[in-house]
């Protein structure tokens, strides 16, 4: 006895017999080459963040570990993860406790710290996008996503204009994990919840000098 999933399959395949075998190029013409100078790419990058819900603070490479400290403090995190190949030096004014991760941790035991610091491999100013890579200093997927907090180092000499900019500095083959704004989702009602399937609380310390 025919089924009616026998019949749509049978269909699909006559009709795969019939059509030509022929290469189909993908037109790839984005846009490119946008440049802003470095103020007007801040107020870009700086708005779209804030219009997705995150903090943002500004400043000189000299003063990271200062606003780090002044960042963490002010939400509270007495205990935070960092990959193993942030610059120690980011953490050297936070008098907190900093528990260096390692795959051997298991992905749960990271919702115990108050927060996380990472750094970044490169931003996207017209969509508010941070891009992470997985590389040293910026730790595996899993610690950017599990802590309810997530404090973001991102160098403005990394931040593109558009997507394709943005893209183009990432390696093929890496684990990229794209982030604008805290975690959030809405149910049917339009009712928006945060923190569901990443950190609630995401703060960007952009430095301008880098």
């Amino acid at each position: 006895m025919t089924t009616a999933r026998d019949t749509v399959l049978g269909r699909i395949k006559d009709a795969l017999a019939l059509a030509p075998a022929r290469e189909v190029t993908v037109p790839r013409a984005y846009r490119t080459g946008r440049t802003l100078p470095d103020d007007e790419r801040l107020a870009l990058f700086t708005d779209r963040l804030v219009d997705y819900r995150a903090t943002v603070h500004t400043c000189t490479a000299d003063r990271t570990a200062q606003v780090l400290a002044e960042v963490l403090r002010e939400r509270g995190a007495r205990r935070i993860g960092a990959p193993a190949g942030l610059d120690e030096q980011w953490l050297g004014a936070y008098d907190g406790e900093v528990q260096q991760d390692s795959d051997t941790i298991p992905a749960p035991r990271l919702g115990e710290l108050d927060g996380v610091v990472t750094a970044s491999a490169a931003g996207c100013a017209e969509t508010g996008t941070i891009f992470l890579d997985g590389l040293p200093d910026q730790g595996r997927r899993a610690l950017s996503l599990v802590p309810d907090l997530h404090v973001c180092v991102v160098d403005l000499s990394k931040v593109e204009v558009g997507v394709p900019e943005a893209v183009a500095r990432l390696v093929p083959g890496r684990p990229t994990t794209l982030i604008s704004g805290p975690s959030a989702t809405s149910d049917i009602e339009l009712e928006r919840v945060e923190g569901v399937h990443g950190p609630r609380t995401l703060a960007v310390v952009i430095r301008t000098d880098v």
